[in-house]
Order: C-alpha cells, then structure tokens, then sequence
C-alpha cells in the first residue's frame, strides 16, 4: 500500500514552484494538500487572498500529483492539525524555508516522518516565490486620514495646533486617482520606488517623499500636506502635531496588535465617484480660531478613542472632526456625496462616516460595529489591512 504524504501551504499565487514542490512531494507516496482558509491568512499574514479558498481548492485538486485537497479549518501556523487528523499521513513534507520546530515536534508526536525538501526550481525553469512574484505589481502603501485632516497646512494651525491620525494600508484592493487616498503622493513615491519602499527609517523615508514631491519649482505651487507622506511611509497608527509649521513638531505610532486588528474590525470604505476634475475643495474655505479648535479636540479624542478601543467615542471623535473639516471646507461635500452619506447613513451597523482626504468625492470611510460580517452583507464594502511595522 502507498504511503499517504501530506503538505500544507496557501498557495495563493499558483505557480511552478508549488507545481514542483508537489511532484517532489508525490514521489514518496500518495499526496493530500491542506489550504490556508481566507480567515487564516487574513489573521496570519494581515492581507486577503487574490484568490479565494474554493478557487485555490480547485486549482490545487487540479494537479496530477496531488490526490487529494481539503481546507484547512485551523487557525495559525499550524492551521492544518484537524486536516491532518482527516488524511493521517505517514509523511508530512515542507520546504527548507517552511519548516519549523513547531511543525517537526508535531510530527514526532504523531509518528509521522518529517521530511525537509530544498525549494529547487524544476529543470530549465526559473525559480519561482509568491513573495517574488507579488513585487511584479506596486506594493507601495496608500493611507487613511482618521481625524485632524486639514491641521498639517499652515493656513489651518496657524490658528491652533493639533494632530493628524493617520493609518499606513496595504494595497491589497483598487485605489483609484482622485479618491481622496493620497494617490498623488503614492505616484510620486513610484516614481522613485516602482514596486515597493525601501528598508529604511520610516519617518525619514517621509520627509524624503515630502520634499522630493514638494520641490521648489513645482509648477502649481501647491505644497501637499506632509500627512499624506507620513500616513503612506510611517506603518501602523500614527499621529503627527502641526503647529503653523509645514512638517510636524513630533510623530507618534502605535503598533499595538491588539489595537491595529481592532481598527481593521471597525473601518470599511464604500466606493464612491471620484472627485471631479477641476473641482475645488478649498472655493469657500471659511478657517477661524474655533473651527481649528474643534477639529484638534476631535482628533484628540479620537486618537484616545482608539487607544482604549471604545468604540462609540471613537465614532463620536471621527464625526466631530469630519463635521470640523466640514465647517471650514464646505465645498468638500457635493450634491452626489451627499446622496452617498444619505443612503449608507442610515445602514445599520454604521456609526459613523467621512470621506479621506479633501474630499468632494472617492469613498466613503465609515466606522461599523462589525466590518466583517457588514462586508459579508454589503459586498461593495472594502475592507482594510493596516500595514504592520517591519513587514
């Protein structure tokens, strides 16, 4: 009788590597395969699949030397133990860069053999990762202003300093031009860094942006507010103090994981259309001393909000400042926004809502009490992924 081999992955980005590591694998016996489930790589890796798991169960049951596929139902790196108690292999096979301590000691107490193969390209071809292959398409960054946007011009704290919160966000969906997520930043940063941001200190890398994208002699004399540089290179949430001064005072970043994955479970964006060419968000801006203020107290309280992970404050502090921006910019909303804020307003689940950037267009960002079972029953909502520091 043949013995029964098992291996376990994502397998996300099919490509001859795995094709490889299959056939590999298949010469010391029959081979069953465990998939990541989408909940499992969400939680591990911090990002969704390109493809689902029933497209990856399907496309793996495909190969010829693959007998047989399952889901895994765990959770983590060892998500595949309940697989394992289904297929009980003989032999469980990893890749050199795949196995682990964890994973042998497994073994070991199941009696199973635990086999390590060298991730060898098959003959004539090229060496093939799912991380190599993802570089092909821009991972640069984009970000989402939360509350304080319009404090890091100095027309605005002139009158009052205050923070900008900011959250880094992976790339892992459409960002669309003119939708208020910095994209003009992030083109800018391509334009240095085509694929992905350079292993360096992050705050530097922004002041880097900032100044290569605010030279002296660009043409529309705009300069563009340093919290879209910081918001994109600067991982995880971030704050940052403006006092009448074009780059702030301090910068503050919490990368607490309990806090970051409670963000990601109350914030999901509604597409909207984008800002319309030749609009001006800035025709009627009425700035004064108690509007500045109002917007620094929202932003201060929503950072604490957040902190703490109360939810109704911090819906309460991301109204206030987007209702703050709203009473210095009115032109940031629209008769089509307002149709937009009208209809999804009133959803339930929804607490609160503003648009990123200066508006008059894009997305809506809206805090929920629950963003994966809203995005379960609205299935035009966007979940996010903030990006952690040193992936």
């Amino acid at each position: 009788m043949s013995k029964k081999v098992f291996v376990s992955g994502c397998y996300d980005l099919l490509h001859s590597g795995h094709v490889e590591f299959f056939r590999q694998a298949a010469e010391y016996g029959d081979l069953y395969v465990g998939i990541g489930s989408d909940a499992t790589i969400l939680e591990y890796k911090h990002h969704k699949t390109v493809y689902s798991e029933q497209e990856r169960l399907f496309m793996v049951k495909s190969i010829r030397y693959v007998k047989e596929a399952y889901i895994n139902q765990g959770s983590g790196i060892l998500d595949f133990l309940p697989t394992l108690d289904i297929v009980k292999p003989d032999i469980l096979v990893v890749n050199s860069d795949g196995g682990s301590e964890e994973k042998r000691q497994v073994c070991e107490k199941r009696g199973i053999q635990y086999v390590v193969l060298q991730r060898d390209p098959h003959e004539g071809l090229t060496a093939r990762s799912s991380t190599d292959l993802k570089k092909t398409e821009s991972q640069i960054p984009t970000r989402l202003d939360l509350a304080g946007t319009w404090i890091d011009q100095p027309y605005v704290s002139q009158y009052a300093p205050g923070w900008a919160i900011t959250i880094s966000l992976e790339p892992n969906f459409e960002i669309r031009e003119r939708c208020g997520l910095s994209t003009s930043t992030r083109n800018v940063i391509k334009r240095i860094w085509p694929y992905q941001l350079p292993n360096m200190n992050s705050e530097t890398l922004a002041r880097l942006v900032f100044c290569f994208e605010n030279h002296p002699e660009r043409e529309d004399g705009i300069i563009s507010g340093a919290q879209d540089s910081i918001g994109i290179c600067v991982p995880g949430l971030c704050r940052h103090w403006y006092n009448n001064h074009f780059w702030p005072e301090k910068i503050e970043t919490c990368n607490d994981e309990a806090v970051l994955a409670w963000l990601e479970n109350h914030l999901v964006m509604i597409p909207m259309d984008p800002r319309r060419p030749g609009c001006s968000v800035v025709e009627g801006k009425d700035i004064t001393e108690q509007k500045v203020k109002a917007l620094a107290r929202a932003a201060e309280s929503c950072w604490n909000a957040i902190i703490a992970r109360n939810l109704i404050d911090f819906a309460a502090a991301y109204k206030a400042s987007f209702e703050a921006q709203l009473a210095m910019f009115p032109a940031m909303l629209n008769d089509a926004v307002q149709e937009i804020i009208d209809k999804w307003s009133v959803v339930p689940g929804v607490l609160a809502w503003k648009m990123p950037g200066a508006g008059g267009g894009g997305y809506l960002a809206c805090v929920v009490d629950d963003a994966a079972a809203f995005a379960t029953k609205y299935p035009e909502a966007i979940r996010l992924t903030i990006r952690r520091s040193g992936l």
